[in-house]
């Protein structure tokens, strides 16, 4: 098993102020991170503050500095290439999709996880061959960065919401060496997985359906919702019905060793009613791999981490 010292392990963090990217590494290595995630801008509109203003030279040389790996992108939700029924939709995705792969190579990321989006009623066979005709016209043979299809938790019309459907995706794309997986532990186990009792055998179902070599992130969330809820509502780690031992033994899998998990875990209100995030605490249990019960009234009482499990 990796040592913790490379263990690849980091949450989504924030783009905003004066230093921008900068301020994104800053407060992940704050955080206690190695790797990260950002979204280039905001995920419901198509606005981008310009790259010259992200200071991208001096995040990259702190990432240098601090052994950080490179950042993980999160592309914007408003990209829907499952959608057959609007085609000033599709057109819309497609140059959103080019445009954030340009932009995630400008920040140094391997990897931009992807929505495959949702066939909003024309069927699962129409919108899977609407992303595939989409990643044909989005991907560029010479990009470095990966496209990343996201496991789907099945709500509503989404496509991608077990493996097989993913596989049908990269198949049916001509460049396909340039798309990659994000395995999402809460859309997974929502979308009927057995992430809790089964990991191992979900793994094994996944490198035969579509290839372990493709899987490069990892979203590491609980869940609020019970195997099979296909609701997509993620939980703090070890307070859902995935639980902290489930998750961290994904988190330290010997076969994912070399992929960023990436926490997505909602923000907590602390005594004062202010959004806090949890993600230094979970991160120091996952790095521990002990879980701390108790660790909400840590968040909400800022009780710093130094203090935190000692």
């Amino acid at each position: 098993m990796k040592s913790l010292s490379r263990f690849l392990i980091g949450s989504h963090v924030g783009m905003k102020g004066k230093d921008q990217f900068l301020g994104s590494v800053k407060q992940a290595y704050d955080y206690g991170e190695n790797s990260f995630m950002v979204f280039t801008g905001t995920p419901y509109s198509s606005k981008r503050t310009p790259l010259s203003k992200l200071h991208i030279p001096e995040a990259k040389a702190f990432m240098k500095d601090h052994q950080m790996e490179p950042v993980v992108v999160h592309a914007p939700y408003i990209i829907n290439l499952a959608n057959t029924k609007r085609p000033r939709t599709f057109g819309f995705g497609v140059q959103m999709l080019r445009t954030e792969v340009k932009r995630s190579e400008a920040l140094g990321a391997k990897e931009v996880v992807w929505h495959p989006g949702a066939h909003v009623g024309a069927g699962a066979e129409k919108g899977i061959k609407s992303v595939i005709k989409g990643l044909n016209d989005v991907i560029d043979p010479h990009q470095t960065c990966q496209i990343a299809i996201e496991t789907m938790a099945g709500k509503g019309t989404e496509v991608g919401r077990n493996f097989e459907q993913i596989a049908e995706m990269i198949s049916g794309v001509q460049n396909n060496d340039k798309l990659a997986v994000c395995f999402d532990t809460c859309h997974t186990s929502d979308a009927g997985y057995h992430i809790k009792d089964d990991f191992d055998g979900v793994l094994n179902k996944f490198d035969h359906v579509i290839g372990l070599d493709r899987l490069k992130v990892v979203h590491l969330n609980d869940s609020k919702n019970p195997r099979g809820a296909h609701k997509d509502r993620h939980q703090d780690i070890g307070m859902g019905h995935i639980g902290f031992k489930a998750l961290n033994y994904v988190a330290h899998h010997p076969q994912l060793a070399n992929v960023p998990k990436i926490l997505e875990t909602p923000s907590i209100k602390d005594i004062n009613g202010k959004s806090v995030s949890p993600h230094p605490y979970e991160i120091k249990m996952l790095k521990k791999q002990k879980f701390v019960p108790n660790y909400w009234d840590a968040v909400k009482k800022h009780i710093p981490l130094d203090q935190f499990d000692n």
